[in-house]
């Protein structure tokens, strides 16, 4: 997981053969180093097709997700094990690196009252449980911490880092992402020396999940902070255009975030691009 990447919802959300087919090509021809497939419905995926596509131009891949509400670890762990397992298996069928996202809950996820100690503990055996699995199979397995709008559960670098510390898997990272960083943290370069330890992935995205550059996100404290600890891991780019109900509804996404999906990687992908030069990450 290293290089500059781009999340796949910039072309499609739903990963059958007809969007591998779409992304693939469009992401290589943006000289991309890997994608971040959003792997939201294994049973649409046709694994060896992915794998053969990603092989012909050159493509490495990484996949997310967010757990479904009956899979969610904290009231069901066993689901939660049971859903990243397969998840993990068609990550490692398609040839890619990673599964991460918020691999421990759902996107939406809130009880309206703080978390309480059943809830981690039930999170922490799911992911001790899918840390074994993605060791056994040879992939790296990730946590995104969310903002308090989409889950109440782990909103910042130093929560994720105590839970890797509680589950004890020495093959979990933590997966960061600027959007969310924006809301919670006091101050993102402060995240990110929080969860440097275990950072090896971070999505880049604007404050308002639009076009990077034009919001309120500092990049230049970013980057800087990135430098600073010598970070190594994948830069992903990630804006939201033309989000499906059932996604947008989860990311609270009601108006477009971007003119068009043109402005996104004709703009925002240059200006990160040239900011992670600057600061020597690529």
């Amino acid at each position: 997981m290293e290089g500059f990447g781009v999340h796949t919802s910039m072309w499609t959300m739903h990963w059958d053969r007809a969007g591998a087919e779409r992304t693939i090509p469009a992401a290589a021809a943006y000289k991309m180093d890997f994608i971040e497939i959003a792997l939201l419905d294994t049973s649409v995926v046709d694994a060896q097709h992915t794998h053969d596509l990603l092989t012909k131009h050159n493509m490495r891949a990484v996949c997310s997700l967010g757990l479904p509400q009956e899979n969610w670890a904290s009231v069901n762990p066993d689901g939660a094990i049971e859903h990243l397992i397969d998840a993990m298996n068609m990550t490692k069928a398609m040839g890619a690196e990673a599964l991460s996202g918020v691999t421990y809950g759902g996107i939406g996820e809130r009880t309206g009252v703080p978390p309480t100690q059943t809830e981690y503990d039930n999170i922490a055996r799911a992911l001790e449980a899918a840390a074994k699995h993605a060791k056994n199979l040879g992939i790296d397995f990730g946590i995104e911490p969310v903002n308090r709008y989409e889950n109440h559960l782990i909103n910042t670098g130093w929560q994720a880092k105590d839970m890797i510390e509680k589950v004890g898997a020495d093959n979990i990272f933590i997966h960061l992402d600027t959007y969310h960083m924006n809301i919670e943290e006091k101050g993102v370069g402060n995240g990110i020396l929080d969860a440097r330890e275990h950072l090896r992935y971070i999505h880049l995205s604007e404050s308002d999940r639009g076009t990077p550059g034009e919001g309120t996100c500092d990049w230049d404290e970013i980057y800087a902070t990135l430098a600073a600890i010598g970070f190594k891991g994948g830069l992903a780019m990630e804006s939201f255009i033309n989000m499906p109900p059932q996604v947008g509804y989860g990311l609270a996404i009601w108006r477009p975030v971007a003119n068009s999906f043109e402005e996104v990687m004709d703009k925002g992908l240059p200006f990160l691009r040239n900011k992670a030069k600057q600061y020597r990450l690529i």
